[in-house]
């Protein structure tokens, strides 16, 4: 009866080490988190391809969004990330400058152009050398992103001084931390006018595109990707491989962006 009895106890602790070793799986999945730091324009677009990636693999994600800027400084500061979008080549090329990014993964993902918007119902404008942007303020403000940091910003700023308007309406700008600010600036009613990206304006139904800022005034506008040396998140590389698939592209594209990347 004894031997019996230890019989059975040990049919049992195999029976619950079996168990577990079939309940890892899931469980690591459920525990790991992609953390993502991304360009404050991509929200709508990223949120819905981390939902989707999340569906298909289990593991979650943590995004951070604000003006690729600031996130920079955060990832040189030491802040935990896995993966980095930036909004342009600059501040991608400073981290890679400075041994933080993996530099063979890192890849230009979407395209994006600015754009001029007003309150919705607002008529259009006109954007051509000289036009008279000033004039249309009246004694409102130019919502933008920071023109001297953010990608937006600085876009912004080169297809004004490109279209030789930039002197008129600098002092007259209304800056703001990232192009989501700006963006609300103009919704609420806060600035008459503000440049944003085109995939900015989409996502709030307060505002509407007058003017499309011609595409030889400003550098291309460029997201880039690249995973973080210090990231501590096995699936990572995964996740930035779904950033690239036709399925991520498709929803990119339902926000406004230009699909750059695409895995075969």
């Amino acid at each position: 009866m004894p031997n019996k009895r230890k019989l059975g106890l040990v049919l049992g602790v195999i029976i619950s080490i079996l168990c577990l070793q079939l309940a890892l799986p899931g469980q690591a999945a459920a525990q790991q988190r992609v953390t993502i730091f991304a360009a404050a324009s991509m929200k709508n677009a990223l949120d819905a391809v981390s939902a989707a990636w999340t569906q298909k693999s289990g593991i979650r994600t943590s995004i951070s969004y604000a003006a690729t800027s600031a996130l920079a400084k955060q990832i040189e500061a030491g802040a935990p990330a896995d993966v980095f979008i930036s909004a342009d080549a600059e501040w991608m090329d400073y981290l890679e400058e400075r041994d933080l990014i993996q530099d063979e993964s890192r890849t230009d993902l979407l395209g994006n152009r600015i754009v001029l918007i007003a309150a919705s119902g607002a008529a259009s404008v006109t954007i051509a050398p000289g036009f008279d942007l000033l004039g249309l303020l009246g004694d409102g403000r130019l919502a933008m992103a920071s023109p001297d940091a953010v990608p937006a910003g600085r876009y912004g700023k080169a297809a004004l001084q490109a279209l030789g308007v930039w002197d008129v309406v600098e002092s007259r700008v209304a800056g703001a931390e990232n192009v989501r600010a700006a963006l609300q600036y103009v919704s609420r009613g806060e600035a008459p006018y503000g440049i944003v990206y085109e995939t900015d304006a989409k996502a709030d139904p307060g505002v509407a595109v007058v003017g499309i800022f011609p595409e030889d005034t400003y550098p291309p506008v460029v997201y880039p990707v690249a995973l973080l040396k210090e990231g501590g998140s096995s699936a990572s590389a995964d996740y930035l491989e779904f950033l690239k698939s036709a399925e991520a592209g498709a929803l990119f594209e339902a926000e406004g962006f230009k699909v750059l990347a695409a895995s075969p």
